[in-house]
Parts: structure tokens; C-alpha cells; sequence
């Protein structure tokens, strides 16, 4: 037609080739060569994308989250696409294949907005939005977990505790709810403030009125600074979630001050148990990128505890091993003499080969999604610890091989969709990628099916941002800050070599840390 486009004109040859007058000249070439193989069209996502601007330049040391934010989250797609089995065959009927990609998620249910509360809550304040308790029940609690067969402990340890609970609890759930459904449901974003500032509210007013003595042995309160840190963490993942963090730890260590004292004694409640682990725990990870002082040492975790949890994903005897490496690692540039120097390298080998013959005990030898998890962060920790305590760089050998054992669980688990509790080991890997040589693997029987590190690292962290209750788009944002630097150090030939001298920075001192302040890794 006179008034057809050229773009519908190449697409309608591409689709209906012939070999006579208007046949395009590629479609001659082939027709002449005998070639008539129709190759796949790679189907391009969002995730994909990796963006760069004036600022990736001018700020290298400032993370930008909002411009890699709507490419860090991969909702459900709904408009229909061609199928494959077209692209490969022209003359097959029109087929249409609608991508659902939240189905991958076996072990989490269909997300919806919030539905109707339990009737075994009647101390929930009555509020328009009581289904929000419903909502973190349904869908927050399993993406707390990497267990595909036993209950979160956000739900198996909360649960019973919220038959007692106050308002102000019920507050910070209802929040924390609001603020998840919020990335795919903006309207609740206001719902989100509503509800926090209510919880913050009640927070206050207990501690305020009460004496420290009397709101420390209350397991309610330090579950609430957890719900709102975890709601921090959700939202915008900066500062804020650290406050509570810090908190957190002054009423523990009141708390556990209180406990010496011979007359008052006791053991610890489960509640209580659980959120103190919530806070280390945060606390341990977050402080591996950053190289910070931790505030839960090596002293709070039992060295010896083997048995996984199910919300850590690993053994707290990991943990520990992960807390002394941080520790160890801030002491290196600071070594001033031959016995410090000799003493370090004891203390490093040692922890080499706790973690080498670390065996992390799992009650349930079927599940084997929690089995993944906790190996998963046990070779990422051993990643870590040769980056942080030896200088080991992209290019060192073992990191290569590292990197490769860890993202080909990665890419297992992302085919099996169990993605909850990934985000360290996948951060770990990612900015430990080598810029040169992105190549991880073959695909056995397909030559030309190469997995590159970057896109699937990328597309685990689109995956994992809706099915974690993490903030994956400050951990995309961090990735994709190191990967720049690195390629613009590639480019103007000054990357940073591995030095024997301690006093130097080694790589993750100088990619890592300096851009990975207040992340939360858990």
C-alpha cells in the first residue's frame, strides 16, 4: 500500500518470506544460500537493562535506587506475547502465550490485595483495612522463609503471640503489610504511613510512660521495633531501618544486664528469642558489605549452635564464623608489626577451615530448598572471606570459581522458584563478577546456550523482588554501581590490582564498601 510503513513492510517479509520480487535482501541471500533455519527472537525484560547517566560519572561513590527501582521489580505480566514454537516456525498458526511469571513461585501463593481478617483476632483495632493482617499471614510470612516445608517464624512464633498483643503490635503488622502490597498496589502507600505512624505513636507512649525496666521484659515491644524496622527495610531500605536497629540492641543489652543479676534470672521466651535474632542477624549481614563495626560481635552467637534456621537460612554458627571474619577484616590495614601480621594470618586460617568443614544440620532431610539455602551462604561466606581477609579480586581463581558454583544454585533455585533468602550470597557473587570474562557456563548439549553472569544476576534480583520481603532495588542499585566502576576502570586501564601490602586497600575495601552503607543482606 502507498501509505503502509516501511517497519510493517520489513515485519510482514520477515514473516511471509518469498523468493521473488520484494523479498528483502536478506531473504534472497538465504533463499540463494539454501539456508531456511528461522532462529529465536530473544524475548528482552526490563531487568535487563542497565543504566547509565552524567551522575553514574560525576558521583561514582552515590548509589541512585530510584533509577534502577522500576527495573529492580518484575510484576505478573498480563499482556500476551509469541510464543517460541512461532518464532521458530513461520508457518504454524498464530499462537498466543500469556507470561505469568508469578507462577514460577511454587511455594508462595497467587499474590492479592488483602482480603477479609480472622475472626481470631478480635483485638484487632477495628479499621477499614483489617485485612492487611490477613495479608502478612498469607503472603509476608512465607517470603520470610527458604522452607518449602515447615512455617516462617514470623508466622509460627508471631502467630500465638498476637492472641495477647495490644493494638500497637497489631499496628505495625497491619503497616508492614500495607507497605509490602504497596510496590504493587501504590494505593496503599498512604495506607503504609497510616498505620506506621500509629505503631511509632504507641512505640512512644511506652516508652515514655514506662520505666526501662519494665518495657525491657516485655517481648511485645521489641517486636514491634522489628516490624517497623522490617517495614523500613521495605520501603526505602536508607538509614531509618538502622535506628532500630540501634534500639533494639540498647534494650537487649539492658535486658541481658538485668539477667546477670542472680535474683532475676530467667530464661529467655521464643518471642523474645526470635527478635533478638532478628536483629543480629540483620545486623551481621548488613555490616559484611560495608565493613562497619557490628553491633551483635562474634560474642552473641553460638559458636557451636549447627541446627539451620528457618528464617536465617543457615546455621548460627555460620553467622559467627561470618561476625569474626568482619571483625578480623577491620583490624588488616591496621597490623603495625610482624607477631599482629602473624597472628592475623592464624586467625584467618582458622576461620578458612571452620567454614570449609562447616556441616549445617537440617531437621527435615526432604526440604531441600532450606538445604540449598544454607550451602548457598556457606560458600558465599567463604567467597567473602577471601576478598575481605586476602585481597582476592574478580580475576583471582578461586573467586571465578566461586562465583560460578554459587550462581549455578542461583540459576537451580531460580528454575525450581525458590527465591526467598538469596539476597547475600546473590550480592556476594554479583559484585565479585569478573567485567572481562562474564561467561559462567554451557549448557550441556546446546553450544550455543552461554549463561552470562550479569543477566542472571539480573534476573534473579527481578525474581527475587517479589517474592522476598527485602529491598531488592538497593541491592540491584549497589551491584550495578560496582559493575560501573568496574568497567570504567577497565576502560581507562587503572583497575585496581591485588597488593600483598595490608595497609592498602584490596578490592571490596575499594568497589564494595564505600557504597554499601545501611544495606540490609538478610
Amino acid at each position: 500500500m502507498p501509505g503502509e510503513s516501511s517497519a510493517l513492510r520489513y515485519a510482514e517479509a520477515r514473516l511471509h518470506p518469498v523468493q521473488g520480487e520484494g523479498a528483502s535482501l536478506l531473504d534472497r541471500a538465504s533463499a540463494k544460500m539454501g539456508v531456511g533455519e528461522w532462529c529465536d527472537v530473544p524475548l528482552v525484560e526490563p531487568w535487563g537493562f542497565v543504566n547509565s547517566g552524567v551522575s553514574t560519572f560525576e558521583q561514582p561513590n552515590q548509589v541512585n535506587i530510584a533509577c534502577d527501582e522500576l527495573n529492580g521489580l518484575v510484576v505478573r505480566r498480563r499482556e500476551p506475547v509469541l510464543s517460541r514454537e512461532l518464532l521458530a516456525d513461520p508457518g504454524s498458526p498464530l499462537v498466543l502465550d500469556v507470561v505469568d511469571y508469578h507462577n514460577t513461585f511454587q511455594h508462595v501463593q497467587q499474590l492479592q490485595g488483602p482480603s477479609a481478617s480472622l475472626s481470631l483476632f478480635p483485638n484487632i483495632p477495628p479499621t477499614d483495612h483489617r485485612g492487611l493482617f490477613d495479608y502478612y499471614l498469607q503472603h509476608v510470612c512465607p517470603r520470610t522463609t527458604p522452607s518449602s516445608r515447615a512455617s516462617s517464624p514470623f508466622a509460627s512464633v508471631i502467630l500465638p503471640f498476637c492472641l495477647s498483643a495490644s493494638p500497637t503490635l497489631f499496628h505495625a503488622i497491619q503497616a508492614l503489610g500495607a507497605c509490602h502490597w504497596s510496590r504493587f498496589n501504590p494505593d496503599y502507600g498512604t495506607v503504609a504511613l497510616r498505620f506506621k505512624s500509629q505503631a511509632l505513636k504507641g512505640l512512644r507512649y511506652r516508652l515514655s510512660s514506662e520505666g526501662s525496666l519494665s518495657y525491657s521484659q516485655d517481648p511485645e515491644v521489641l517486636v514491634v521495633m522489628m516490624m517497623l524496622c522490617l517495614y523500613e527495610i521495605v520501603d526505602n531500605c536508607d538509614q531509618r531501618w538502622t535506628v532500630h536497629l540501634k534500639g533494639a540492641k540498647d534494650l537487649i543489652r539492658f535486658k541481658r544486664q538485668r539477667q546477670l543479676e542472680p535474683s532475676r534470672a530467667t530464661d529467655s521466651d521464643p518471642v523474645s528469642s526470635f527478635a533478638e535474632r532478628f536483629f543480629a542477624f540483620q545486623d551481621v549481614m548488613g555490616r559484611t558489605a560495608c565493613g562497619e563495626e557490628v553491633l551483635f560481635g562474634s560474642d552473641y552467637w553460638q559458636e557451636h549452635e549447627g541446627k539451620v534456621d528457618l528464617w536465617m537460612g543457615c546455621s548460627p554458627e555460620l553467622v559467627s564464623i561470618l561476625s569474626s571474619i568482619t571483625e578480623l577484616s577491620r583490624t588488616r590495614r591496621r597490623l603495625s608489626s610482624d607477631s599482629a601480621r602473624a597472628s592475623f594470618s592464624l586467625r584467618a586460617a582458622s576461620l578458612t577451615r571452620k567454614l570449609e568443614g562447616l556441616v549445617q544440620e537440617i531437621d527435615d532431610d526432604d526440604d531441600e530448598a532450606l538445604q540449598s539455602a544454607a550451602e548457598l551462604k556457606r560458600l558465599a561466606a567463604v567467597l567473602y572471606l577471601h576478598c575481605a581477609l586476602y585481597g582476592a579480586s574478580p580475576g583471582t581463581p578461586l573467586v571465578v570459581n566461586y562465583v560460578r558454583r554459587i550462581l549455578r544454585i542461583v540459576s537451580d533455585l531460580l528454575d525450581s522458584g525458590s527465591l526467598v533468602s538469596m539476597t547475600w550470597p546473590v550480592f556476594v557473587a554479583a559484585v565479585e563478577l569478573d567485567p572481562v570474562h562474564d561467561e559462567l557456563w554451557s549448557e550441556p548439549g546446546d553450544e550455543s546456550s552461554v549463561v552470562y553472569g550479569r543477566p542472571l544476576v539480573l534476573r534473579a534480583l527481578a525474581a527475587m523482588a517479589e517474592s522476598s520481603v527485602s529491598n531488592v532495588a538497593r541491592t540491584r542499585a549497589v551491584i550495578v554501581k560496582v559493575w560501573q566502576a568496574r568497567d570504567n576502570d577497565m576502560l581507562k586501564g587503572s583497575p585496581v590490582e591485588t597488593s600483598n601490602d595490608p595497609t592498602s586497600c584490596n578490592d571490596w575495601e575499594w568497589y564494595v564498601a564505600p557504597i554499601s552503607t545501611a544495606m540490609s543482606l538478610a
